[in-house]
């Protein structure tokens, strides 16, 4: 797809691989093979998709000898094009687990906080270290950080710009597992290979649901959540998931994604 990233698919998951030695840095094109590939994982035949930066590093941020120049209308748009990739990547209307071996720090980190799950190696590091660069994250590091682990530990995170290790980071709940660094891949397959047969239709509305609804008020989420459930009962999946319960029980349904 591009020389940077990739998109491989398996058995329904689409694995978005990065490719630029020697950290994976996010760079312009970088960037827009990263909305491209977010782009060639919403085909339906895609169910669920990992996000991967190879056996030593995930992405160790953005380019700085690219940034160091940079002035601020330049800034503004690459910015806009970075944070449009990862709203594409968060966007993705089925579940998303990054894989993070070594370093996710910086855009790293705010690419695999885009994911819905993560997975890390026990080496793995993890950082939003903008402000030791006398600057701030720019692509969700103060956003979708803090709804994650609290404002507090945000806060903690990126006013230090210090590196957070894998056993810290799944006590706060920054990543879900952490496995030993050989077996991070496989971990993040298994994750969401649980997905990839479900009823795609339904793991849709339950994601939209959930993501827009933690940014209104919980009445406005109730009625969200209310119209995504009715839509449902026009599918073919709702029908088979029903009728395979009343015949056979609970976790027997053969899905359509229709």
């Amino acid at each position: 797809m591009g020389d940077f990233v990739n998109l491989e698919t398996d058995g329904g998951i689409g694995t978005i691989r990065l490719n630029r030695p020697p950290v994976n840095a996010l760079n312009d094109q970088v960037t827009a093979e990263l909305a491209e590939a977010a782009g060639a994982a919403s085909v339906a035949e895609v169910r669920a998709v990992v996000i991967y930066g190879g056996e030593k590093v995930f992405a160790g941020g953005a380019d700085i000898a690219v940034m160091a120049e940079a002035g601020t209308a330049e800034m503004e748009l690459r910015s806009a094009r970075l944070q449009e990739a990862m709203g594409l990547i968060a966007g993705l209307a089925k579940p998303v687990v990054a894989a993070i071996t070594g370093y996710a720090l910086g855009g790293g980190l705010e690419l695999a906080l885009a994911a819905d799950f993560r997975v890390a190696g026990e080496r793995a590091r993890v950082g939003q270290p903008e402000i030791l660069l006398g600057i701030i994250p720019g692509a969700g590091g103060t956003q979708r950080l803090p709804r994650l682990v609290g404002p507090a530990r945000a806060k903690d995170i990126v006013f230090s710009g210090r590196m957070v290790g894998a056993a810290e980071a799944l006590r706060i709940g920054l990543v879900d597992q952490v496995v030993p660094d050989a077996e991070v891949y496989q971990a993040a397959v298994d994750l969401v290979k649980r997905y990839a047969d479900g009823p795609a239709l339904a793991l849709r509305a339950a994601k939209q649901a959930i993501d827009v609804g933690f940014s209104v008020d919980l009445a406005t989420g109730l009625e969200i959540e209310r119209v995504h459930l009715a839509t449902l009962f026009g599918t073919e999946d709702q029908r088979a998931g029903m009728r395979s319960f009343l015949e056979n029980g609970p976790g027997h349904a053969t899905f359509t994604g229709r």
